[in-house]
């Protein structure tokens, strides 16, 4: 978040510099300089303006080292599912906000993941389409990431233009030609790589076309989506 980013959510919360700086924990006078670009926002700023103004996780900081970052574990990816509103983990206490990207990749790092949580994944793209997609792209290229990202953001547009939301699907249309002109021969499972020989050789015959397409050993699809468009 840069300071004219955190100026234009402070006029659209309709607060004043001393109102806006009371709710930061800021004097009126560092809140200026922040938003003249005079001084830095830091990252635990940047997360308190997200909460104080109600604006989008997207809009919170990343991690500078998100990918080498490990992934997270199955309880971590709920825990943070259900924080960023996902109706199948809501029974689960929230903790701290997390950035969808952050979500995503480290989701998708993982070389096993629950059915559920990787049903879940889909979600994330339609509920944040906004989210930093330059910032995924990269983490995922570098950690060999973008067939599974491909898949996913495949999934999602398919189900936002079952939904009719025509901007959604154009935009994940973009994103996923960007990942497309990058795609990796090697054919890999969509984080199920403990699947038996058995359950191999049944979705190499039965995939859908899309992940064969996005050379993934998958039967996941927008039909199997239990949320599916809304």
């Amino acid at each position: 978040m840069t300071g004219r980013e955190l100026q234009q959510a402070r006029r659209r919360s309709r607060r004043t510099q001393i109102q806006a700086a009371r709710d930061l924990g800021v004097s009126q006078t560092y809140l200026s300089m922040l938003e003249k670009g005079l001084r830095p926002l830091t990252e635990g700023l940047s997360e308190t303006a997200v909460r104080a103004f109600s604006l989008s996780p997207t809009e919170l900081p990343l991690r500078n080292d998100l990918a080498t970052t490990p992934p997270t574990t199955d309880d971590e990816l709920a825990t943070d599912l259900a924080t960023l509103g996902y109706e199948g983990f809501l029974y689960l206490n929230p903790a701290k906000q997390k950035n969808p990207v952050e979500v995503l990749l480290l989701a998708l790092k993982s070389n096993d993941r629950d059915a559920r949580l990787v049903e879940a994944l889909p979600w994330l793209v339609l509920k944040f389409p906004d989210m930093d997609w330059d910032a995924l792209v990269t983490a995922a290229k570098v950690n060999d990431l973008q067939n599974k990202l491909g898949y996913v953001v495949n999934i999602a547009r398919r189900l936002s233009a079952v939904n009719n939301d025509k901007k959604v699907a154009v935009k994940l249309e973009q994103v996923e030609s960007v990942l497309d002109r990058s795609l990796l021969f090697r054919e890999t499972t969509l984080c199920n790589e403990s699947m038996t020989n058995a359950e191999l050789k049944w979705i190499q015959s039965n995939r859908p076309d899309e992940a064969r397409k996005w050379r993934l050993f998958t039967y996941l699809s927008p039909e199997h989506i239990r949320y599916g468009p809304k």
